[in-house]
């Protein structure tokens, strides 16, 4: 078949999967919106009572930006008075906003939808990815684009005008390759895997996704088939969320990250054992939820921009500027999930540190999804299981959960959620261990895409792997091959972003610490604003403005490199010489 149907939209033409734990892993609509999500404001979100972990004063931040607000209209955009630009920009902003619309949708029906409303909501899903394509792949559109060749030319590269022209095109060209009913057929095809997962999850019957999964990879062969012929198939998937990085790019930092994280998986173990038992206790969850909400607020989480649901797996979404949206799976007998809000959150902080200029263009949102995870494990990871992040909320969580936590200190807690152990789930998974559920994931999928491995015989390959990569054994689908949304919803070349991410995010950590000196203090007395606004003045503002790479570049100094990471996990996990 060529390249008819539906399809995973080219950059700008795609509904970017939302970002978080999970990223909505749908195809992304012509507008790459930033997903988001809605959330009943709960106790605790409405400000009705103080939480514990709060503390005393809760200082506001300094003027650089308002807690949780991202920053004002930049003074370095000159407003182009050209006709045709201001066109090309209000022909963006309805793209974008068709794109938000279907973010929404989406959100709704992870969030709020009741089942029977599954089929409904795949053919409006369908109808608004066709209408965005449609619209942002207009003769006029290309047109308008060859006639501001001139402002684009005549700018600074750094400007507004020439980034959005240059973006725009960029992200034009590869849509246009993409019949808008293919991105339609996709979208549709995602909404209807998405209501199957969930059942087939919980019934541990893959049997149940498999003929999606089957309909998946052949709507993205057609996809593929779209485009010249890449070096490797997965090219073009990847594409989608780390543009312009290669298969065999990511192959050599994952081969890197094997060699140097096998044998240090090997040391600890030798160690001796870490006792985590009591974080698998009962937890009430709104009790979870309310402690959540307290972190977030001293991160900058505010209850007028931003929102906090609960759901089956965590994703973030952001259907509009200022409408940020968390989700978390708050679980009665597992205290982890803290961990995963702030994993959303860190995608939420990103979405809203955009500078506001950009909003409503190709331009709004994050760049890629590995500079995305880069800023999600940030806060999950080198803030939320840092020694110094819990000398601060150890004391409250303790007077939150007494009766669970009151016998164990703060060293034994900070062991126990910094423990390295191979587990079954990727998202409770430790920060040596989750690469290793990354790499099987990108592996699978290429031998999928490349017709190497059939999807009746997914589950069977997941099993052999996770026995071979991590030495555990899968007892069923659910806690296997199930686990992630992803699949099911179309989001295949999302997997490698995330061990992107991990890497990405110690290049940007050294570089804060340089500038910034040592975070610790400021963390130990419960302040993050330094942070939050340096992470905004050089990353988020920046939104699409520049390719992955410059932006990488720009904020650190240097390419993707993953020996700063490596560094951190040995001084970080490694066991020390008696």
């Amino acid at each position: 078949m060529g390249c008819g149907g539906r399809g995973d939209r080219g950059q700008r033409g795609r509904l970017l999967p939302c970002r978080g734990r999970e990223r909505d892993p749908r195809v992304r609509l012509v507008a790459r919106p930033s997903c988001g999500y809605a959330h009943r404001r709960g106790r605790g979100s409405d400000g009705a009572r103080a939480h514990p972990a709060a503390g005393g004063s809760h200082r506001r931040p300094r003027a650089l930006p308002p807690r949780g607000r991202g920053p004002p209209p930049s003074d370095k955009v000159r407003q182009v008075t050209e006709p045709k630009f201001d066109r090309l920009r209000e022909r963006l902003a309805e793209v974008t906003d068709l794109s938000k619309a279907a973010t929404l949708l989406f959100w709704d029906q992870r969030v709020m939808m009741p089942p029977g409303g599954s089929a409904a909501r795949a053919e409006a899903l369908s109808t608004l990815s066709t209408l965005a394509q449609e619209r942002f792949v207009a003769a006029d559109i290309g047109r308008l684009l060859e006639d501001l060749r001139g402002i684009e030319e005549g700018s600074e590269y750094e400007s507004f005008e020439s980034s959005l022209i240059r973006v725009t095109r960029r992200d034009y060209e590869k849509a246009t390759r993409v019949p808008p009913d293919l991105v339609g057929e996709m979208s549709k095809a995602a909404a209807l895997a998405l209501s199957a997962w969930g059942p087939a999850k919980e019934e541990s019957n893959f049997e149940a996704l498999r003929p999606h999964l089957e309909t998946h990879l052949e709507l993205k062969h057609r996809y593929v088939e779209c485009f010249d012929p890449p070096d490797e198939t997965y090219d073009v998937l990847l594409d989608n969320y780390e543009p312009d990085m290669k298969t065999a790019e990511v192959r050599e930092i994952f081969e890197q990250l094997k060699q140097q994280l096998v044998p240090l998986v090997q040391e600890i173990g030798e160690a001796g054992e870490v006792d985590d038992s009591f974080l698998r206790q009962s937890f009430d969850p709104e009790s979870q939820r309310e402690f959540a909400l307290a972190i977030l607020g001293r991160f900058g989480y505010t209850d007028d921009e931003w929102r906090l649901d609960q759901t089956s797996h965590p994703f973030q979404a952001t259907p509009g500027y200022a409408d940020i949206r968390l989700t978390s799976n708050f679980r009665p007998n597992d205290l982890t999930s803290l961990f995963a809000t702030m994993h959303e959150f860190g995608h939420g902080l990103y979405e809203r540190g955009v500078d506001s200029t950009l909003a409503r263009t190709p331009l709004g949102s994050g760049v890629s999804l590995g500079l995305h995870e880069s800023q999600s494990r940030t806060w999950e990871n080198l803030v939320g299981r840092s020694r110094s992040f819990w000398r601060f909320f150890y004391p409250r969580l303790q007077e939150s959960f007494s009766d669970q936590l009151r016998s164990v200190d703060e060293e034994q807690f900070y062991r126990a959620i910094n423990r390295v152990h191979p587990s079954l789930i990727r998202i409770d998974a430790d920060e040596v261990t989750y690469n290793m559920h990354i790499i099987l994931r990108f592996e699978l999928e290429q031998e999928l895409i490349e017709g190497r491995l059939a999807v009746k015989d997914l589950p069977a390959a997941w099993n052999e792997r996770m026995a071979a990569y991590l030495d555990v054994e899968v007892p069923n689908d659910a806690q296997g091959v199930l686990q992630d949304m992803h699949w099911a919803g179309g989001g295949f070349g999302y997997f490698p972003t995330y061990s992107l991410g991990n890497v990405i995010s110690l290049q940007i950590w050294e570089r804060v610490n340089e500038e910034l000196g040592d975070l610790d203090q400021g963390f130990e007395r419960g302040e993050f604003d330094s942070l939050r606004e340096w992470l905004q003045e050089h990353l988020y503002v920046l939104g699409r403005k520049f390719t992955p790479q410059e932006t990488i570049e720009r904020v650190t100094g240097s390419r993707i490199d993953a020996k700063p990471y490596v560094r951190y996990l040995r001084e970080k996990l490694a066991p020390q010489p008696a």
